[in-house]
């Protein structure tokens, strides 16, 4: 085997044994040293030359690529997530003629659509969804992320956190924390604006928790301004000090007839 390539493989090995024991700053540091190293082979993309050892080359990069994604998931770095994938995505559309097909690609593809989710980047979730296969669209990772997106556009939130219990892979965890507290504060923030108060019961059935401490420290993190009394949530606080924004009315008008003149002008 070619020396560079062993080399390689040996530092991977270090790699995944750090994850393993969760040593994660080694890990960072090795990950780095491994994205250096693979820039001296010429079989990956966007070189894509032939080489005596392109397949291996290929399949040891996007496995170490895959390992990336995964260790963003771990130390919840979304920045990390995103350059990772794109730094993998290549093996999975530019390279599919040329190796095997990874056991971990819909485990990831969905990971990806449910970042793209929870940041709310709808249109390029629907992108990314135009590129998948049929077969992709029939796998569980990916079923799981688009019947999570339908459910949030239909404003079904309670399927959107009770979909939490069913991720299909440990790895979905990070993120769909993130979703649940994405729409528990879009919940809280209807909650506000259309009841003076709410009985801790039904506060805690509408945000779906399933005691009345998990809403006790739900309020006081993320909502001080609401005030927990007589076993009620009140919200009359949270409009007092909610910011009231004056309409610009006369620089509206102005503008308006503005566009009426300069249309004119052009008819």
């Amino acid at each position: 085997m070619d020396p560079k390539l062993t080399e390689v493989s040996q530092l991977f090995e270090r790699f995944k044994a750090a994850i393993t024991r969760k040593d994660y700053d080694t890990c960072t540091q090795q990950l780095s040293l491994l994205k250096v190293m693979l820039t001296g082979f010429r079989s990956l993309p966007p070189l894509f030359e032939e080489t005596p050892n392109s397949v291996h080359e290929l399949t040891l990069a996007r496995d170490i690529f895959e390992h990336a994604v995964l260790l963003s998931v771990k130390i919840e770095d979304q920045d990390a997530f995103e350059r990772d994938f794109f730094q993998l995505k290549p093996y999975y559309t530019d390279a599919r003629n040329r190796l095997p097909e990874s056991p971990n690609e819909y485990m990831i593809l969905g990971l990806n659509l449910l970042r793209l989710l929870v940041q709310n980047r709808i249109a390029e979730f629907h992108t990314e969804l135009e590129l998948l296969t049929s077969t992709a669209l029939e796998n569980p990772c990916i079923k799981h992320a688009v019947e999570l997106e339908q459910s949030f556009m239909e404003g079904a939130y309670n399927r959107v956190l009770s979909a939490k219990q069913n991720v299909p892979n440990e790895t979905y965890g990070y993120f769909m924390d993130l979703l649940a507290k994405t729409v528990r504060d879009e919940i809280a923030g209807c909650s506000e604006k259309a009841y003076d108060y709410l009985s801790i019961n039904d506060a805690c059935q509408m945000l779906l928790f399933k005691s009345d401490q998990e809403l006790l420290e739900y309020s006081k993190e993320e909502h001080p301004e609401w005030e927990v009394k007589n076993g009620s949530v009140f919200f009359q606080k949270a409009k007092d000090s909610a910011p009231c924004k004056e309409i610009p009315s006369l620089q509206l008008i102005n503008q308006t007839l503005s566009y009426a003149r300069e249309l004119e002008r052009i008819v």
